[in-house]
């Protein structure tokens, strides 16, 4: 077991998380959806999607892939069908070292509003 990654204990998610989460319109999901045969969510009785957390995470790399990247949808959906394995490994590789750089912007800024101890030994000159 990977322990790593945390835990969503959250089954389906609705079009409109995933939307807000990736910060894209929810017509742009369903574009998606036809373009790349790997994103399949369930749909209920009334037609409302609702995604597993395996189309999540597709659907992130995919979100990589054409808006980090830069890459077209046909690079994209290559990308995907050649080697996703790989893909999806250097994309957490990347979303780790982001998170890791965020942490330590967070150490550096904690570490600046520490006074100098050369300043503090320092008598006030007055």
């Amino acid at each position: 077991m990977n322990q790593n990654k945390p835990k969503n204990l959250k089954l389906y998610h609705s079009i409109a998380e995933i939307a807000d989460q990736l910060n894209v319109q929810q017509s742009t999901l369903r574009y998606w959806e036809k373009e790349f045969p790997q994103i399949k969510p369930k749909t209920n009785a009334r037609g409302v999607r609702q995604y597993r957390n395996e189309d999540v995470e597709i659907i992130t790399l995919i979100h990589h892939l054409l808006k980090e990247k830069g890459m077209t949808l046909q690079g994209a959906r290559r990308r995907l069908e050649e080697n996703r394995e790989k893909t999806a490994q250097n994309f957490a590789i990347i979303q780790r070292l982001n998170k890791l750089k965020e942490e330590l912007l967070e150490i550096r800024k904690e570490l600046d509003r520490i006074p100098d101890a050369e300043e503090e030994k320092k008598p006030d000159s007055l």
